[in-house]
């Protein structure tokens, strides 16, 4: 039987973001309900086992794996609702310097990995 190339491991993605403490709760209800086709959007442009953890202080932290984080994010910056999702969280955030939280975001380099 040949054999079948395998995929490149996905990159796995950490970051921070701060949410000021005045957003909150109302960035915990935001993503209580994510629109649907923001959802679908993300699993279309390579965003997997995307999760947001958020500490009481506004420390945010955000991990998802993707084949190629280039690619995820330029097939995210081309749909029209990541636009209106991105225009509508950006004011939870501190620190973006004018970028979209998307890609204003510290990544955090990864030291170590158990499988």
């Amino acid at each position: 039987m040949p054999s079948t190339p395998t995929s490149p491991d996905p990159q796995r993605v950490c970051f921070l973001l701060r949410v000021k403490s005045e957003h909150l709760a109302e960035y915990r209800a935001r993503h209580a309900r994510v629109w649907p086709d923001m959802l679908r959007a993300l699993r279309e442009t390579g965003w997997h086992n995307y999760s947001l953890f958020l500490r009481e202080d506004g420390l945010l932290v955000g991990y998802f794996e993707t084949p190629d984080l280039r690619a995820a994010q330029d097939g995210m910056r081309g749909r029209e609702v990541n636009a209106r999702w991105q225009a509508e969280m950006a004011p939870f955030f501190e620190a973006l310097d004018g970028k979209n939280p998307d890609e204003g975001f510290l990544r955090l380099e990864e030291v170590f990995h158990l499988d």
